[in-house]
């Protein structure tokens, strides 16, 4: 999520050697074989009798032949777990329709009808949250990707652009209030309590964008005056008892409806925006047009209940569902193929929108971390697959963190390239050319090209190619001219073994070691395997700063004297190479000593040269505390891990723990008095206060490492003075890794001050299965059995499992305990809810790169799971990629 460039040997499985072979897998969907749709449908009109238990749907398609079409007869309308009540064409009902699997065909002559289908659903027993079902009594839906095809038949592509119309009847004790996409045209009253409501959206959208709410629901309400003039009606609703908890969500809409308008020229173009927060959700929200549903996480905010990061993301997610009201709703995709186009431009789109708002320099380095923990081994493994992909089974699996936080960098590239200015010209021409069309990532390259004048030819390899490229660098000194050569190899992955070089766009700075300044940041291009660039003027070597703000997705393999590392720590003026200096003093130390190359004295050295940039971390008066903190995090394992040819996650924990314990130890008295400092900065949102409660938890984390019993008596001091929950869950994150008496004495408190309250709850779940303690596994275990544990709701399934999955002590168990764990959770939750259970398989799939002895637990547990004979699309392809 660098250096490792193949998988290891694949490892013989013993355990499992009779296992009966996998059912066959379902059938491959690839990308050339696109065809547009046959028919086309303008207008839909949905009416719905609401019921928990039960729900009534008409569907009446406006149908007209595409001209672009290959002529059939036959009008496919796809379905899922639902069956035809009736079918009418043009008001008469036939009877000649026939099934084809799960989908229903219509034999149309003519060039236009009207179809009309009836259905029925049971939105209490949709387990898997996809369609209409039903969440603590209120009913809403999630259409994207195939989740319309559940509700009622139709065409469910995303290239298919409708109007809609809907109306709704209901109980009106029940769903007092009523929601869809776009404007509310009527409302009225029914017979024996009912009430109704009719929604049109004047836009043109697939059916992925559908929504429907109904429930007993309350609004903070505010608006919106948008450049051209227009009041924009604006709503988040949650359960009464919640709306206290939405100002900061309100403010975040707000605040990106304004950016959008500054920075990409949108304006929003309906008279009403809602957002409808729901605690059982899949994703972490979905911006269907009008009425974005969002997970409750990413909308319920106020200090006593959420952490500055919980602040951070709520104000993230708002603006990137809000800016797919252009990317990706007035202009959506082709096919599934091309949800990068949206996606990654979204992305970009809130990322920097967060950066504007907050700290730049903090931002940037939180999203490259990401990148390296989730999207780095997912380029480096079995799953591997460009930001375009090629062919799919379920295209659940494609919403990845290629597809998202890679398909950003790559965009961001083309940006730095072009520059701000002149990416905005491209931008501003791809939404005049394709706005109300389905486009493909194609076009998107070409009005980037067209409009900022860039040549992107070559550029386009990094859509088709997946891995990342790993570049070597050489720095040369020879007189007064210095030569950077570098030369580039994109690994071979499944289904791509050979690979052509990528332009590679390189921000880089020169610094004079004497003065500890450069001349000016300059741009290199590498656009084949091997370039050089020279630079006059520097009668000593220089020290170089390359990839500075992370201009391009690559991994580095650059051989460099701690003493560079530790000048460019010290002396750097780009934030993220100055973190990235600090990371590298930290990764090159770790990996020697994981790989055996540390004698006494490297040991000596290398930690002197890391002690050395800590304490000048914690001295340095000119740092802010938000980017201190940042610097004082040490790399994660998965991102250590990438840096092996085949990883030892046993020793990989071991070293980094002992670090740790050096780092607390060595740098004691100044972490104890930076967390005094911090603890007595009072609360505040603002920079300086956030910063503090940042650098508290991270001073304490290590202050715990280096001495446990100071740390935990720290740690329940910070617990039981916490006026928020960014120092309060801080202090517990902590105390849950110490086996120490106050961790029972924090871990009982915080469950009693908090039952009720979900989103809280899902914390305390997640602290303990993420905790280092010696016993987690047993505490795993139990928590499973927990009251408050339930499979139903993906928010707590993955607060206790994705955090056990994310833990080296649990999760790699030497004996293989914690891939059984994961193993046994995935066939339990797969016949209720398979798309939240193949999240989990990934984890697994990295067995290749894997010391052997875990490797084969791995394998065997992944074969374990492939022998259900009944396993889900989404499973059963991942499961099948990893072992393949």
């Amino acid at each position: 999520m660098d250096i490792a460039s193949r998988p290891a040997e694949p490892v013989e499985n013993t355990q499992i050697a009779d296992a009966a072979p996998p059912p066959q897998a379902p059938p491959v969907i690839h990308r050339e074989d696109y065809l547009p749709p046959a028919w086309l449908i303008p207008q839909v009109l949905l009416d719905f009798r609401l019921g928990v238990d039960a729900t009534h749907v008409v569907s009446t398609l406006s149908v007209t032949r595409n001209p672009e079409g290959n002529g059939t007869s036959t009008l496919r309308l796809n379905g899922d777990q639902i069956a035809p009540l009736a079918v009418r064409v043009d008001g008469r009902e036939v009877n000649d329709w026939r099934l084809d699997g799960p989908d229903l065909l219509v034999e149309l002559t003519g060039e236009a009808h009207s179809v009309e289908v009836e259905t029925a659903v049971n939105p209490a027993a949709n387990s898997q949250l996809m369609g209409l079902y039903a969440s603590n009594g209120m009913l809403c839906t999630q259409c994207e990707a195939e989740g319309f095809r559940r509700i009622t038949f139709f065409p469910d592509r995303p290239d298919v652009l409708s109007t809609y119309s809907v109306k709704m009847r209901g109980d009106k004790a029940q769903f007092p209030v009523l929601l869809a996409n776009g404007n509310c045209t009527a409302t009225g009253e029914g017979e024996d309590g009912t009430h109704w409501a009719e929604w049109h959206d004047p836009w043109p959208k697939p059916s992925y964008l559908f929504a429907l709410v109904a429930g007993d629901l309350v609004a903070n309400h505010d608006t919106f005056t948008t450049m051209g003039g227009r009041k924009v009606d604006l709503n988040i609703w949650v359960r009464p008892g919640d709306e206290d908890r939405t100002q900061h969500a309100m403010d975040s809409l707000i605040n990106s409806m304004k950016w959008d308008e500054e920075a990409f020229g949108r304006e929003y173009d309906l008279d009403l925006f809602n957002i409808v927060a729901v605690s059982d959700f899949n994703m972490g929200a979905m911006e269907n047009k009008g009425l974005n549903v969002f997970n409750t996480r990413y909308v319920l905010a106020d200090p006593e209940t959420a952490t500055d990061a919980d602040y951070d993301a709520v104000e993230g997610v708002i603006g990137h569902e809000y800016f797919h009201n252009w990317s990706g709703n007035r202009v959506t995709c082709r096919d599934w193929f091309q949800l990068s186009l949206k996606e990654g431009f979204t992305v970009l789109r809130d990322q920097m929108f967060s950066a504007d708002m907050g700290s730049a320099a903090v931002k940037r380095i939180e999203d490259v971390r990401v990148l390296r923990i989730a999207q780095f081994p997912e380029d480096s493994g079995p799953l591997a697959h460009p930001i375009r992909p090629d062919s799919y089974q379920e295209i659940s699996n494609f919403y990845t963190a290629t597809v998202y936080n890679k398909g950003a960098e790559v965009i961001r590239m083309m940006r730095t390239m072009a520059g701000p200015e002149r990416f905005r010209a491209g931008t501003d021409l791809y939404f005049a050319r394709h706005d109300g069309e389905a486009a493909t990532c194609e076009d998107f390259v070409k009005a980037i090209e067209d409009g900022a004048g860039l040549d992107l030819t070559q550029f386009r390899l990094w859509y088709s190619q997946a891995g990342t490229p790993q570049l070597t660098v050489e720095l040369d000194h020879d007189g007064a001219r210095t030569t950077l050569t570098l030369t580039q190899a994109v690994p071979a992955t499944p289904g791509q073994p050979e690979k052509q070089p990528v332009p590679i766009p390189l921000r880089i700075a020169l610094y004079d070691r004497d003065t500890g300044a450069h001349s000016g940041e300059q741009l290199v291009v590498l656009d084949k395997d091997t370039g050089s660039f020279t630079f006059d003027g520097f009668a000593k070597p220089p020290v170089l700063s390359i990839n500075r703000g992370f201009s391009a997705p690559v991994a580095i393999d650059f051989a460099r004297a701690n003493e560079d590392l530790v000048f460019l720590a010290a002396h750097d003026d780009d934030p993220f190479a100055r973190y990235e200096a600090m990371q590298g003093l930290v990764v090159q130390y770790l990996v020697a000593g994981v790989s055996g190359r540390l004698d006494d004295a490297a040991r000596t050295e290398g930690r002197a040269a890391i002690g050395a940039a800590f304490a000048a971390v914690i001295d340095d008066p000119e740092l802010d505390d938000l980017m201190r903190g940042e610097l004082m995090i040490l790399p994660a394992e998965t991102y250590l891990a990438e840096q092996l040819l085949v990883a030892d996650p046993g020793a990989i924990h071991a070293e980094r723990e002992a670090l740790k314990a050096w780092l607390g130890s060595e740098c004691g008295e100044g972490l104890k008095a930076l967390h005094d400092r911090a603890a007595a900065v009072p609360y505040g949102r603002d920079a300086a206060a956030r910063g503090a409660r940042k650098i508290k938890t991270q001073a304490l984390t290590l202050i715990a490492a280096g001495d446990p019993a100071e740390g935990a008596r720290r740690a329940l001091a910070q617990y039981r003075a916490a006026d928020t929950m960014t120092d309060r869950q801080g202090a517990l994150m902590v105390l849950a890794s110490l086996d120490a008496p106050e961790r029972a004495e924090a871990l009982a408190d915080f469950h009693q001050r908090y039952t009720g309250n979900a989103l809280v709850i899902d914390k305390w779940f997640s602290l303990q299965g993420s905790a280092f303690h010696p016993e987690v596994l047993e505490h795993i275990k139990a928590l499973a059995g927990h009251g408050d544990f339930t499979m139903t709701n993906p928010n707590r399934v993955r607060a206790l499992y994705m955090a056990a999955a994310s833990n080296p002590v649990a999760f790699h168990d030497e004996g293989g305990e914690g891939y059984r764990m994961i193993g046994e959770l995935i066939r339990k939750l797969d016949p209720v809810n398979p798309q939240t259970a193949a999240r989990f398989v990934p984890v697994l799939g990295r067995w290749r790169r894997i010391e052997p002895v875990r490797a084969a637990l791995m394998r065997a547990e992944l074969e374990r799971i492939a022998a259900v004979p009944t396993l889900s699309r989404d499973v059963r392809e991942q499961v099948t990629k990893s072992l393949g």
